[in-house]
């Protein structure tokens, strides 16, 4: 049973990509499928490589945003360590969702000595404030550009249903489990309880920090990097170049959604993002080849850099070990 979740985990996301990547092949011509690439060949380079330094920023403020959760503990991480860990996340969730959130916790718990469970509540409080921000991105999508987004939806067959199933099956799953959980004496959940009780407290790092100002900032920093790496992308394609920010507001909240849905986005980001740019009226080649090149560049980042910190860590940390005045 534990296996088949493990490959329905790792493949499930992957088939979602490939069948969107299926999907864009079965509804774009040959000819079509041509002019995407054309686009791509022909992108403005300059803007793609803008595009990834706005990207580098946003994980550079992120790694040092942490050791903003991470004080309140007692814990102080070098800024290289927690870069690293943060870029190796991101490549880890290429292969596995939401895996990187685990890996990032156990590198720094390996190089910096800081217990799993409280490093990794703390992730999981930087989550919370990423959903309250994509939160703030949806609902200033959806107050200024409302009429567009529901026609998008609509078309697309989007079932409230369905998330209510869902939302009603989780919260039956909770209070079933609940009892068991709070009187269960069995190691199993003892060992939930004390990996619980060290999440909430790095969550309750939120409340704890001292700079509150200089979080803050660095939350703002982070994400206006995410939506300016996305907006310089239209310089890319003739056709998105006239695109206002206001525009690309809503292509760049569906295109987050799709981030988590699968493996980094792989075949679903260029697909849904192509499908709220077509609603002004950019052709279907146009919005593809946008979305492939936003994706495409960022994927490309992440794999550089992700790929580099795993041989860079051990490295640095031996260096620093051997040499710690250095």
């Amino acid at each position: 049973m534990g296996s088949l979740k493990t490959i329905l985990k790792i493949f499930l996301p992957l088939g979602i990509g490939v069948f969107f990547i299926f999907l864009t092949l079965k509804n774009t011509t040959a000819e079509e499928q041509k002019i995407i690439l054309d686009y791509m060949k022909k992108a403005d380079i300059k803007f793609v490589l803008l595009s990834g330094l706005f990207g580098v920023l946003s994980h550079l403020s992120r790694a040092y945003r942490w050791n903003f959760l991470l004080h309140p503990l007692g814990y102080h991480t070098r800024f290289i360590n927690s870069t690293l860990a943060v870029l190796i996340a991101y490549i880890s969730n290429l292969g596995i969702p939401r895996s990187g959130e685990i890996l990032r916790a156990t590198t720094i718990s390996t190089y910096e000595n800081i217990p799993f469970e409280k490093g990794f509540g703390t992730i999981i409080a930087e989550r919370m404030i990423d959903l309250v921000m994509l939160l703030f991105f949806i609902v200033l999508a959806l107050g200024l550009q409302f009429d567009l987004i529901w026609n998008v939806l609509m078309q697309n067959d989007f079932s409230f249903s369905k998330l209510s199933l869902l939302g009603t099956i989780i919260f039956i799953t909770i209070f079933l489990l609940r009892k068991p959980y709070k009187k269960g004496k069995h190691p199993f959940f003892v060992k939930i309880k004390q990996f619980i009780s060290g999440l909430i407290e790095g969550i309750y790092s939120l409340k704890n920090i001292k700079n509150k100002g200089a979080f803050l900032f660095h939350t703002l920093f982070i994400w206006f990097m995410y939506f300016a790496m996305f907006y310089v992308i239209k310089w890319t394609v003739p056709e998105t170049e006239s695109l206002s920010a206001l525009a690309l507001l809503p292509a760049f909240v569906v295109g987050g959604f799709t981030i988590s849905a699968t493996n980094g986005g792989i075949g679903i980001y260029p697909f849904s993002v192509a499908l709220v740019l077509t609603a002004y009226g950019i052709s279907s080649e146009s919005g593809l080849a946008f979305g492939w090149i936003m994706w495409s560049a960022q994927t490309a980042l992440v794999i550089l850099f992700g790929s580099l910190s795993f041989f860079i860590l051990p490295l640095v940390n031996q260096r620093l070990k051997s040499n710690p005045n250095g």
